[in-house]
């Protein structure tokens, strides 16, 4: 290869990773003001049910998700995400490691399943029995309402649905499970 031919890959390649770059950016960010402060991580915990979602490519083909959190002795959070892919015809796991972004009093951390990639994880609401939350990635593409239990009272859905709106998610879109 000449000089001339490596400059065309180097340039493609730079055109390509600045390109998967703009593509993978959140457009519209969660503002900080958002995310649920005073958090109380040991309440957090446990298992939660998904209610309903946006769609997104990471859990496509995927019902009846759950999410395990466990905190790990380093301050570290143990997440298990189990489902069930109905394409594929049987259930899934994964392990994943969350880890705050800034003061545990807050409730915003990073999971990663493929280390070292971190996802935001943001919690956006939650009632006062830390029973029902609705959580978002880093931008507007991403919304999820999870629950203890396998569903969730009316007027908590509500107040949920109000806050994603005024944050400026789409609800019409949102999968219910």
């Amino acid at each position: 290869m000449n000089k001339q031919q490596k400059w065309l890959v180097a340039i493609a390649a730079g055109a390509g990773a600045a390109g998967l770059t703009y593509a993978l950016w959140p457009k519209s960010k969660i503002p900080k003001n958002a995310i649920v402060q005073p958090f109380d991580k040991k309440r957090y915990m446990g298992l939660w049910n998904e209610i309903a979602r946006l769609p997104n490519r990471i859990e496509k083909n995927l019902k009846n998700v759950t999410d395990e959190y466990d905190l790990n002795d380093d301050g570290t959070i143990r997440v298990i995400t189990r489902a069930y892919d109905f394409d594929k015809n049987k259930p899934v796991e994964a392990t994943g490691k969350g880890k705050f972004t800034g003061p545990e009093t807050m409730g915003k951390f990073k999971v990663a399943y493929f280390l070292p990639i971190y996802l935001d994880y943001n919690v956006l609401d939650i009632d006062r029995d830390y029973n029902h939350a609705m959580v978002s990635g880093n931008s507007l593409d991403y919304l999820w309402i999870i629950s203890r239990e396998n569903s969730i009272p009316y007027e908590i859905r509500e107040r949920f649905l109000v806050k994603a709106i005024g944050l400026g998610f789409d609800v019409s879109k949102l999968q219910w499970m």
